[in-house]
């Protein structure tokens, strides 16, 4: 029996290098192009990456588009036409959308501020007891007697249901097209990325009462490229209206006067709690406001509800330049971004990451650990921070907090090797790196190019501005082991069973769960499939997983790959 599996793993594995050698060719190809432009920084024009703008200016479009944009709430009937033309009394509109969340509302940009001022203008007060705080949050009253009323189209900014998931999953023709799939339909969308600037702009105009100066800036995963649609909207408070952080001048210059707090950490809590509160009393559209003053770092919690929004505001720095870290990774690369969305997308539904904070891993862990693996192919497929850092000129100069948070910004300064490994080889790659890795001995550090030695805990995974932080160190030893033993069967599962492509005619007929569904938890792809040929593995994972890398490494004279030491 023993010798019969053995066997068939070792024809399983043959047939298995044949099939990699053919998606190798065929993917070649769709990659070579664009990571040849990446590297050859005299085609730059032909690069979609390195034509994108900087960070900061995306932030600054976005942010004054936001600022020429008013959020009206609308009756369910209404005559759109009709609508359209009494907002271009005001000046020219040059978007709009509408969408649902409770009640249809429309988002409506103009094409200069001097529109909102018009409108503003000739917005009412409503009657009673109404606090007379006049923002750019408005209710169309539409009188009964006009016609003719009719629905509007409604823009769809919630995630897909998981079954619709795996259905569209199944309809791809392999791994990477349903990785690329994936992302597609869970990714911020451009108007959903609109209204939450919007709602930034809105906050900005309540704490600019107070703070005239200031600036209300998206950070995490609305502006690093990983959003999903329905995910929180994080916010910080920039006080100094740039997140760089103030300059040391040596010439004579005026200063503010300006009362003084016992220390930073209480000046923060002191702006957050007049936030809180403002937002509580005053603003417009927000509510369940939560001021969380004594943690780590202290923020307010609340919700918007016309936008459907839970929102989180900080004056924490670093969040920025960790969004603008990962959106530059995104960039780099094309597979970046939809590896990083498989991998959270199963992680999530695997019960390795939660909403709620606790003992496991987090998402902001889990991105790591995959830009980890991505700088430790042959060839590297991204750079290491410290590398992004050598590159960087004068203005990518960046201190906060006497921590030095620079690295370049310019994409045509990074020269990348021609790594085309497909998403497909990626994925399963990352399962067996981190099914091996050495936890126990070695750090995950995305700033240097050599594996580091860990201090003292379960997981370490070095936080890339705040050298001394542990960003995992509320990660216990059995979330730890769940995470590894599911790199294990995924990697036992992927090397082992027959489910890298579709059978022939289970695409149309779901028959049977391939690929990345294949991966997932049974209970996601139970309904979509009428039977389902994979059978669960009744022996230990970690048993299987050991054995099937034995014979892989014994097996040199076949050809086959030999797992490389982590270390």
């Amino acid at each position: 029996m023993s010798a019969s599996m053995c066997l068939y793993r070792l024809r399983f594995l043959k047939s298995l290098e044949r099939f990699g050698r053919v998606q190798a060719l065929q993917t070649q190809r769709k990659f070579a192009s664009t990571l040849t432009a990446i590297k050859d920084e005299t085609e730059t024009a032909n690069t979609e990456a390195k034509q994108c703008s900087t960070f900061q200016s995306m932030q600054e479009e976005r942010r004054e588009r936001a600022e020429r944009s008013v959020l009206i709430s609308c009756p369910p009937k209404f005559n759109e036409s009709k609508f359209l033309k009494l907002l271009s009394t005001h000046g020219t509109v040059k978007k709009y959308f509408f969408y649902h969340n409770s009640t249809t509302n429309a988002v409506v940009e103009f094409s200069s501020r001097n529109s909102i001022a018009s409108l503003m203008e000739s917005t009412r007060l409503p009657s009673g007891s109404s606090i007379p705080f006049k923002s750019r949050l408005m209710s169309l009253k539409w009188p009964d007697t006009q016609s003719p009323l009719r629905k509007v189209k409604l823009q769809d900014l919630t995630p897909p249901t998981p079954l619709d998931t795996i259905k569209k999953l199944s309809k791809k023709n392999s791994i990477d097209e349903q990785l690329q799939c994936l992302m597609d339909i869970y990714q911020l969308t451009e108007e959903s990325i609109s209204l939450r600037y919007l709602v930034c702009s809105l906050l900005g105009d309540l704490a600019g009462v107070y703070f005239p100066q200031s600036v209300i800036r998206p950070f995490g995963s609305t502006v690093n490229g990983l959003g999903r649609l329905g995910c929180d909207l994080d916010m910080i408070l920039d006080l100094n209206g740039t997140y760089e952080g103030s300059q040391k001048r040596s010439s004579p210059h005026l200063e503010y006067q300006v009362k003084m707090a016992l220390s930073e950490r209480a000046m923060v809590q002191t702006i957050l709690s007049v936030i809180a509160r403002c937002l509580e009393k005053f603003g417009p559209g927000f509510g369940g406001v939560e001021s969380i003053p004594h943690a780590r770092c202290p923020i307010v919690r609340f919700s918007h509800e016309t936008s459907g929004l839970s929102c989180d505001l900080t004056l924490n720095t670093f969040g920025m330049k960790s969004s603008e870290l990962l959106f530059l990774y995104g960039q780099l690369d094309p597979r970046v971004r939809p590896l990083l969305f498989a991998v959270r997308f199963w992680a999530q539904n695997h019960g390795i990451t939660k909403v709620v904070p606790g003992a496991w891993i987090t998402n902001f862990s889990l991105t790591l650990m995959v830009l980890f693996f991505l700088q430790r192919r042959t060839p590297a497929i991204l750079p290491t921070l410290n590398q992004l850092k050598d590159l960087a000129g004068p203005l990518d100069k960046c201190v906060i907090m006497n921590n030095d948070c620079t690295f370049v910004s310019d994409l045509s300064k990074i020269s990348m090797n021609n790594n085309t490994e497909t998403l497909e080889t990626l994925l399963l790659e990352f399962f067996e790196f981190y099914a091996t890795f050495d936890f126990k001995n070695l750090s995950i550090d995305i700033r240097e190019e050599k594996p580091q030695f860990k201090p003292e805990a379960n997981l370490f995974i070095r936080n890339p501005f705040e050298e001394d932080l542990n960003v995992s160190k509320n990660v216990n030893e059995k979330q730890l082991s769940n995470f590894v033993t599911l790199c294990q069967k995924c990697a036992w599962i992927s090397q082992t069973q027959n489910v890298l492509k579709p059978l022939s005619g289970s695409v149309k007929e779901f028959n049977s769960p391939w690929g990345f569904v294949a991966l997932l938890p049974e209970h996601m792809y139970t309904p979509v499939f009428a039977t389902l040929k994979r059978k669960k593995p009744s022996v230990n994972i970690t048993d299987l997983f050991k054995t099937l890398k034995l014979t892989k490494k014994t097996d040199a004279n076949e050809g086959e790959s030999v797992v490389a030491d982590q270390a």
